[in-house]
């Protein structure tokens, strides 16, 4: 196993804990012992047994601090997914398990199996976790023409629920067993997908999505019988199935770039999420190689060029969250890195004191040169999951096969991913291939918290590059401006490249000739390529969870009073 000292607040060593072959690399400031921990008040047994006396009912009454539960995913069968576990007893991680294995059958082109993803986790009285599941190159450190990494999806899951499951793991993937042989509905985004971009060319032959050689229409029955056994194996069997069992040993002879060596050694990465102040909060977001930190830059940046007295879409407001924007962007493109390999200077990089500086300087200043050509508006794509429970546990899941259908390539049901094409897309001497090393990519579950240290936001999208900048627009409305969460979503996305300004179809025409004078060209795209954004909000004066929905695809929520 690779890794380094980090720097704050990476500080950390490492500790390894082996399970079934499966390494999973801990870095934390304290040092676990070599034995299971027991479970605290946050994180009860699944086995235990009834409390002994009325202290122990006390204390476990006392853990309740909320008097609601609350889910946002990326569409119903994910959020129907975790309520059904929170019916069943199962706290908050239970809940974004179920929904994560249920949205894999739900969007199959968007996150699942062959895929990976992470995770912050927090619990009241203690400082948040970031778990980082992702894909990663395999042991001989080259990158396939498939450019798929090894899996960590369902790792990440198996990680998740020994550390702080309630529930039984099989009731945890009973939901998404069931939508694979029963079927589900496809929604009007799948269907689009399933018949434009990559879709016609990676589905051709696949008599799941084109049954008799026409594919899928919108509402029309999807049923997976194959993910379906595949979901039921892993239940049966335990996660370790897709990593030592029969399911790695499919997987290994189907998959060019994927061996029995890189599955048994895949490595799950428990860490610190990265922090910065943004007004009177905190911003959590996820570690390097992923982009938390060059989100704090921007929301910094932007709020040292005074974007809390600016309204929401005046052209000012437009443009220093554009600015800030490509300053965070050029970050990510030369400083990011998986930190057990490189040092990242994390403790620079979400400074306010260092981006108000750069704001100061005028570093941000000047749009930069525009790109060649406008992109393609939408490749890159991610699902993500936000959950509270009434113990106040919190969940900020994104979940991910780098592209729409990842690689392209089908194996037992499912997708895999192509997550090795960001070595690529971004690439700097911080974020090369090595053997396990993990890449750069936008991918960025974010919380946010209040003065007193309690998580007051979960949220995070698909989305691509555009996620970052549809997370800054929806933090900076709900923090900087007090507007209510619903009102953040619906707010007006867009993206700088250069003086270029990719925005959401029409929605800055009244603005256009003042952006046009401050030095930008209006690109307009679908809002679908804008992400969807998840995410609640806590209350805990008044004990309540509040979700929105976002407009722009098939994302939803419910709160569910406890």
């Amino acid at each position: 196993m690779h890794s380094k000292t980090h720097r704050h607040p990476f500080t950390t060593s490492a500790a390894m804990l082996i399970t079934s072959g499966i390494v999973v690399t801990a870095c934390s400031t304290e040092e676990p012992t070599p034995e299971e921990p027991a479970p605290t008040s946050a994180e009860p047994s699944a086995t235990a047994a009834a409390p002994e006396d009325e202290d122990q009912e006390e204390v476990e009454e006392a853990a309740a601090v909320l008097d609601q539960q609350g889910i946002s995913a990326g569409n119903q069968e994910a959020v129907d997914a975790a309520e059904e576990i929170f019916a069943q007893g199962g706290n908050a991680v239970d809940a974004a398990i179920a929904a994560a294995f249920a949205v894999s059958v739900a969007e199959p082109l968007s996150s699942g199996v062959g895929g990976g993803g992470s995770v912050i986790i927090a619990e009241p009285g203690q400082e948040p976790v970031f778990i980082d599941y992702r894909e990663v190159v395999n042991s001989s450190g080259d990158i396939p023409s498939n450019q798929i990494g090894v899996p960590g999806f369902v790792a990440g899951m198996g990680q998740l629920h020994a550390d702080y499951g309630q529930l039984e793991w099989a009731e945890l993937l009973a939901p998404a067993i069931g939508l694979g042989e029963d079927g589900v509905d496809v929604a009007p985004y799948l269907a689009e997908r399933i018949a434009t971009g990559n879709g016609p060319e990676y589905l051709a032959g696949n008599e799941t999505f084109n049954p008799g050689g026409t594919p899928l229409n919108a509402g029309e029955t999807l049923v997976q019988p194959e993910l379906a056994h595949t979901l039921q194996q892993l239940a049966d069997q335990g996660w370790q199935e897709l990593y030592t069992g029969d399911l790695a040993e499919s997987l290994a002879d189907q998959i060019d770039g994927v061996d029995s060596q890189s599955l048994e050694n895949y490595e799950v990465v428990t860490d610190v999420p990265v922090r910065g102040d943004l007004g009177d909060y905190q911003v959590v977001s996820a570690a390097p190689a992923l982009p938390g930190a060059a989100l704090i830059q921007l929301l910094q940046i932007a709020e040292a060029e005074g974007i809390a007295e600016m309204p929401a879409e005046s052209p000012e407001y437009v443009d220093a969250l554009s600015r800030a924007w490509n300053i965070a962007e050029d970050t990510i493109q030369t400083q990011l890195g998986d930190p057990a390999f490189v040092d990242v200077p994390v403790e620079e990089i979400t400074d306010s004191g260092v981006n108000a500086e750069i704001q100061a300087t005028g570093e941000d200043q000047a749009p930069q040169a525009a790109p060649a050509a406008p992109e393609d508006s939408a490749d890159p794509n991610t699902t993500h999951i936000s959950v509270v429970d009434e113990d106040g546990i919190t969940v900020s899941m994104t979940n991910t096969l780098t592209d729409f259908w990842g690689s392209g390539e089908f194996v037992d049901g499912y997708f895999m991913n192509n997550a090795l094409s960001r070595f690529d897309t971004v690439n700097s001497a911080a974020n090369q291939p090595e053997p396990g090393r993990r890449s750069v990519t936008w991918s960025n579950p974010t919380m946010v918290f209040d003065d007193q240290d309690r998580p007051v936001m979960a949220i995070g999208s698909p989305g691509g590059i555009q996620l970052i900048n549809a997370l800054a627009t929806v933090i900076t409305q709900w923090t900087l401006h007090e507007a209510d969460l619903q009102e953040a979503v619906n707010t007006t996305r867009y993206r700088s490249d250069g003086t270029l300004l990719y925005a959401e179809e029409g929605q800055l025409s009244d603005i256009q000739d003042e952006l046009n004078s401050l030095g930008w060209q209006i690109e307009d795209w679908p809002s679908t390529s804008f992400g969807s954004v998840q995410a609640l909000t806590i209350d805990y004066e008044n004990g309540t969870i509040t979700g929105a929905d976002d407009p722009r695809r098939a994302g939803t929520h419910t709160v569910i009073d406890h």
